[in-house]
């Protein structure tokens, strides 16, 4: 069904058989003209990203990571400049309401492409999540200008400046919880891949608190892709829902 992130192997240079991209003639408002397979750009109800505004606070059960570090595959992917994957049986689990998925990959996104109250957050983690019967879970983590984040000046510092192959890091780990708040408190709603074939169907879970990362490694990341966002998509009548 995830033709775009799940269905091509981790390795492969040319995930997508139809070139897209951010501006221009092959640029969000195109996607869908691009290829059938990215019908769903345009014609879908319930798109991503959106901007969260009116919500009804729900009696959830918390939002239960279990990730772990291991070896560094990372690969720039040519969209979202820098993207880490985790093959099935990495074992690194997202269980929430009775739910497991497993933790496929994670790329960035600059500024991020959710909006809270109308404003974006300077930038935004993705982490892509797939169950046994392919469901899909997004997590959004908000990443804002403060200190400096270990983790992430890890990731950038192997971070591919060409599109390419997935590459392996010898001896270099890193752990995707490092990169999660401590309050898990999270908004959710039914939307979609933020990229073709913008397939629906993904239940998206945004963390309230963000992560801090310095203005220098945000700015690190914008030299490689200065924007690679989604604009907001309609609404439609779908509800936002926010655990205690």
């Amino acid at each position: 069904m995830a033709v775009g992130l799940f269905a091509v192997p981790a390795g492969t240079q040319a995930q997508w058989k139809t070139p897209w991209g951010y501006q221009g003639a092959r640029g969000p408002e195109h996607w869908a003209d691009l290829d059938p397979a990215y019908a769903a750009c345009k014609s879908g109800k319930e798109q991503s990203p959106i901007d969260i505004r009116q919500t009804q606070r729900a009696n959830f059960p918390p939002i239960k990571f279990e990730y772990k570090g291991g070896p560094l595959k990372i690969i720039n992917n040519g969209y979202t400049a820098v993207r880490v994957n985790y093959a099935p049986g990495d074992g690194n689990f997202l269980t929430v309401a009775g739910s497991r998925y497993e933790l496929r990959q994670f790329h960035f996104h600059r500024p991020s492409e959710e909006y809270v109250n109308g404003k974006p957050y300077d930038m935004v983690a993705h982490f892509m999540h797939e169950d046994s019967s392919g469901k899909i879970a997004g997590v959004a983590v908000f990443l804002k200008a403060g200190s400096a984040n270990a983790t992430i000046q890890r990731l950038w510092q192997h971070m591919p400046n060409t599109p390419g192959k997935e590459q392996e890091v010898a001896g270099v780990e890193v752990n995707p919880a490092d990169l999660l708040p401590r309050d898990t408190a999270y908004y959710t709603y039914l939307g979609s891949l933020t990229a073709p074939p913008c397939t629906e169907g993904v239940t998206w879970f945004v963390l309230k608190t963000p992560v801090k990362i310095s203005a220098e490694q945000i700015a690190a990341f914008a030299t490689l892709y200065p924007h690679d966002v989604r604009p907001l998509q309609p609404l439609n009548g779908r509800v936002i829902k926010e655990s205690q």
